[in-house]
């Protein structure tokens, strides 16, 4: 494995991204080659008495795309992983943490969300179980909500799911904008979500609003001029719904290659609801992610294989939607690099838990313990192109999970069970 990029899984063979920032890079490089020695010599934090570590670097422990190292401890210095290992080798340290022979991984790292939003589809999910389906209209209702909204509601629901993720073991997340529709709402909307994370998607293209029913060119030019001129300054990323009532293969180019003009990279909505142009779209793109990803031709899956694009699954969407679950399975034996994701957002996935995601896949979606867990952490990171996150090794951003359990398999062997007692985010221990 080079240092510093994301391992490979079963499968496959991510691409070290090479728009990512050279100092990260220089640096997550540099540590990976310090000795242990040294590292150790001013960790600060010593997490010992692992049964299980989840490193998510195979040439670690046991040598599987998830490293598992057995018996194991974990040093910190300041933000970052300084050492990995036996216990018994462990480095002396000023403080020590007794994981009470519980597992260990990495933080999961969640590169779908719509946390930017305010009222409540209650009605809508209640009407949906009762027989009626799920369609892109819905988004609708959760405009006019987020419109009305002040700054103060909407931050104060961002501050709330974060939180929320967080006591689950979410150290990373995007999110999007996209409930607001208009430039001032749009660029509020990206404002709030830069102020919690780096990982901030410009989604103005979420669906056409009412307000432009009757002119969607109009819109499309509106969010590839002035709306895209106000947010890009805010965001990363730029992500579009390309879907039946949404917008199609020719709308949804002409979007993110405005935005890739913009520096904003490009993500997108691909083949949740039918059969579309998305995925292919993604891979001509270079998208970082292809996200739903759940009706897919044969020519959709040889694409993503033998592209960068990371085939994000987002479970939660059809758990809510009672719609047809991905097929976790075939992308990963064509050796696509998959990813798991929540979906947080009012109406189609509302939970904000990775552990109840991981279960779903597991169960519904074909995928190993394994492999569900790389995905909800190294594949969320390379989702995102991330080197520095969903991996615990020396250089690593110290993100990491204490599960009250002696494996990582329990997430998906025990669903609905609060299994994450500790939480550490850059070195802190933050639960």
């Amino acid at each position: 494995m080079t240092p510093g990029h994301p391992p490979a899984r079963p499968g496959s063979a991510p691409v070290p991204d090479p728009t990512a920032d050279q100092a990260t890079e220089d640096a997550m490089s540099n540590a990976t080659t310090v000795s242990p020695a040294h590292s150790a010599s001013t960790a600060s934090t010593l997490i010992t008495n692992i049964a299980v570590l989840v490193t998510n670097d195979p040439s670690l422990g046991d040598g599987s795309p998830l490293g598992l190292v057995h018996d194991a401890a974990v040093a910190i210095e300041g933000d970052r992983v300084v050492w990995t290992g036996d216990h018994s080798k462990a480095p002396a340290t000023d403080n020590r943490v007794d994981a009470g022979g519980r597992a260990v991984l990495p933080g999961f790292v969640d590169s779908h969300s719509h946390l930017v939003f305010a009222g409540d589809r209650t009605q809508e999910f209640n009407a949906r179980m009762s027989g009626r389906p799920y369609s892109a209209g819905g988004i609708r209702t959760t405009v006019a909500a987020t419109r009305a909204a002040s700054d103060g509601e909407l931050e104060a629901n961002v501050t709330r799911y974060l939180a929320e993720a967080l006591r689950q073991g979410t150290t990373t997340f995007e999110t999007k904008s996209g409930y607001g529709l208009t430039v001032e709402d749009e660029a509020r909307a990206l404002r709030i979500a830069a102020a919690h994370t780096d990982e901030v998607t410009y989604l103005g293209a979420h669906i056409v609003p009412p307000d432009f029913a009757d002119d969607p060119a109009g819109y499309v030019a509106l969010v590839t001029g002035e709306m895209l001129d106000a947010c890009a300054p805010h965001a990363r990323w730029i992500d579009v719904f390309c879907e039946q009532g949404a917008f199609d293969g020719d709308q949804a180019r002409a979007i993110l290659t405005a935005g890739k003009a913009r520096g904003l990279h490009p993500r997108i909505h691909a083949n949740q609801l039918s059969h579309g142009p998305g995925v292919q779209l993604a891979v001509e793109l270079d998208a970082a992610s292809a996200d739903h990803c759940t009706h897919l031709t044969d020519a959709d899956v040889d694409a993503l294989a033998h592209s960068r694009t990371v085939a994000t699954l987002l479970p939660g969407a059809e758990f809510s939607t009672r719609a047809a679950w991905p097929d976790a399975r075939r992308l990963l034996d064509a050796g696509v690099t998959v990813a798991l994701s929540t979906d947080c957002n009012p109406g189609s996935s509302f939970t904000s838990s990775m552990p109840f995601c991981v279960a779903l896949a597991v169960r519904d979606m074909g995928m190993t313990p394994d492999e569900a867990v790389w995905s909800a952490t190294a594949g969320g990171a390379a989702a995102l192109r991330r080197t520095d996150v969903g991996r615990l090794t020396p250089g690593a951003r110290a993100d990491l999970v204490l599960l009250d359990a002696p494996s990582h398999v329990h997430l998906a062997y025990r669903p609905g069970v609060p299994l994450v007692s500790g939480v550490w985010r850059r070195g802190k221990r933050v639960m």
